[in-house]
């Protein structure tokens, strides 16, 4: 069976995240690592997709510097989103060529591993037609956005466990005039390390592959293999 090595790196700053995907990307189209899947949290900081709108952004530099929440444009789809502590971010360095070759097929996949997960827990998830990303009672619990490079994925997904969500209110999120919601706010208390487990789980069952865990990681051990 097709194997992914799962990698719990803890608290990363973004910009030393987004550096080490791209590394490992390069590391994946040559042939040189299996699939990863990278699960970290991130201080707070708002992303904006290539063809996310700026008028989205609802804030001045100012007014984030005081918040303390940093700024990327970056190349994943998608327009605008905030990612923070509390949120259980994922980042799949997987090789379509070896799965599907339909980015299409892989976002619709994605949520369907966060719609599973998040049953586990008693919460009834799904999606909005004509949206992407995960959706409970029309708030949204995960983004999703995603970049593809000779079929070899990056970015991913952002679920809401505990997350600030009044950290929202300097963004119109994924440009979308809708409300967001988190695992604490549908009144769910799930340890980080069982919302992990649960969405591992998925991930293997619906790609149909093997998560390896690496049970003691740092992030310098995985610079190592970049």
């Amino acid at each position: 069976m097709r194997r992914c090595e799962l990698r719990d790196l803890g608290l990363v700053e973004y910009g030393r995240a987004l550096e080490l995907q791209r590394a490992l990307v390069e590391k994946r189209k040559r042939g040189e690592i299996p699939d990863q899947l990278l699960i970290v949290e991130h201080p707070h900081v708002i992303t904006l997709g290539r063809n996310g709108k700026p008028s989205n952004l609802l804030a001045s530099e100012e007014v984030l510097r005081r918040a303390g929440i940093s700024f990327f444009p970056i190349e994943r789809g998608g327009d605008i989103t905030y990612h923070g502590p509390g949120q259980i971010v994922g980042y799949p360095i997987f090789d379509l060529r070896e799965w599907k070759r339909d980015v299409v097929a892989y976002v619709r996949t994605l949520e369907e591993v966060i719609i599973g997960a998040l049953s586990d827990f008693g919460i009834a998830a799904g999606r909005l037609e004509g949206f992407t990303g995960c959706w409970v009672d029309g708030r949204k619990i995960a983004a999703i956005g995603v970049h593809i490079s000779r079929w070899v994925t990056s970015h991913g997904f952002a679920l809401n466990v505990t997350t600030d969500l009044s950290y929202f209110q300097y963004i119109v999120p994924c440009g979308l005039t809708k409300p967001v919601t988190s695992m604490a706010e549908l009144g769910v208390a799930a340890p980080r390390a069982e919302v992990i487990e649960s969405l591992t789980r998925h991930f293997a069952l619906n790609f149909g592959i093997e998560i390896v865990k690496r049970e003691i990681e740092t992030e310098e051990a995985v610079w190592s293999m970049s």
